[in-house]
């Protein structure tokens, strides 16, 4: 299977608590969150999550998620089947430091299929720009 993944690993000045608080609250990605909005949903195992993705110069669309894995304080990661040969997943991940109040706070894409793999060749920059996008929200967010 072909598998094409991008990622952003920021450090925060932050708690892993004040950093999930964020991802929790689902209706709040609204304020923080440049590329995820209008999120309905809950975050439990095989939840549904719906969403509007706004990525770059491509068309907004609203995507019917469906938690895969999820660790309070720690990750949230859903995945969208996306056609026949186009399997996308964004994961959100949170790694305490020694430092107190300091945290590494990553998001990525992760797209399989033959589908899946030509989208992010297709769509490298817009991509990158997006999780560089949310990494930075996501840090002033919760510094804030």
């Amino acid at each position: 299977m072909d598998i094409a993944r991008i990622e952003r690993r920021i450090g925060v000045r932050a708690t892993p608590d004040q950093i999930w608080e964020l991802i929790a609250d689902l209706p709040g990605w609204d304020r923080w969150n440049p590329v995820e909005t209008g999120l309905e949903g809950t975050i439990a195992f095989g939840a549904d999550i719906a969403l509007t993705e706004k990525i770059g110069d491509l068309p907004e669309r609203r995507a019917a998620t469906r938690v895969g894995d999820w660790q309070p304080w720690s990750q949230l990661v859903w995945a969208e089947n996306r056609g026949l040969w186009f399997r996308s997943m964004r994961y959100f991940e949170i790694e305490p430091l020694d430092e107190p109040n300091s945290c590494i706070v990553a998001n990525g894409f992760i797209f399989s299929g033959l589908r899946g793999e030509m989208f992010f060749d297709k769509n490298r920059r817009h991509l990158r720009h997006a999780v560089d996008a949310v990494a930075e929200a996501w840090k002033a967010a919760a510094e804030a």
